[in-house]
């Protein structure tokens, strides 16, 4: 279990008054459910993505599970990776590796709607990573990517300010 996900457990325990005596730092964005996020975080464990390694998309073009001791905490979510090296990669520049729209289907944001993507169904398109919740989605994408991603740009801003209320 990650430990975001230990605190949330411990917290529900109502324990975290002695977390943060004993000084770890229980945050608001740490307990929010992943339906308030403005990166696809899994309530439960605090991971992003699932537990995939966001750079061996660019690296092993490939989708690949994450280590549970290899992890990084960044944007409100728990980060593996398969290496210490994507790890690195990962810290130095995050938002390289990050998939665009946090995660969110790029289809359902050209639509007006977040819809988590799935990291089994993925697309790199002009240097960023896409997420799709569907097989149907993941083609409407490729069939005019310049487009969905154009439309995902301009209705993305509003969309994201929504997820943190």
């Amino acid at each position: 279990m990650t430990a975001p996900g230990r605190r949330r457990k411990l917290c529900a325990l109502g324990l975290c008054a002695g977390l943060l005596a004993a000084g770890f730092v229980v945050s608001a964005a740490a307990t929010r459910a992943g339906t308030t996020e403005q990166i696809v975080v899994d309530r439960y464990s605090g991971l992003a993505i699932s537990g995939y390694d966001p750079v061996a998309y660019f690296v092993d073009g490939m989708a690949r599970p994450g280590r549970g001791d290899l992890e990084y905490a960044h944007a409100g979510g728990v980060w593996r990776f398969r290496n210490e090296g994507n790890r690195t990669a990962f810290a130095a520049d995050p938002d390289v590796y990050m998939p665009a729209f946090g995660g969110y289907d790029p289809v359902g944001v050209a639509r007006g709607v977040t819809i988590p993507g799935n990291p089994r169904l993925w697309h790199l398109a002009g240097e960023r990573l896409y997420l799709f919740h569907s097989l149907d989605e993941q083609a409407a994408f490729v069939l005019d990517v310049d487009r969905v991603i154009a439309t995902a740009d301009r209705k993305w801003p509003s969309l994201r300010q929504a997820l943190v209320r």
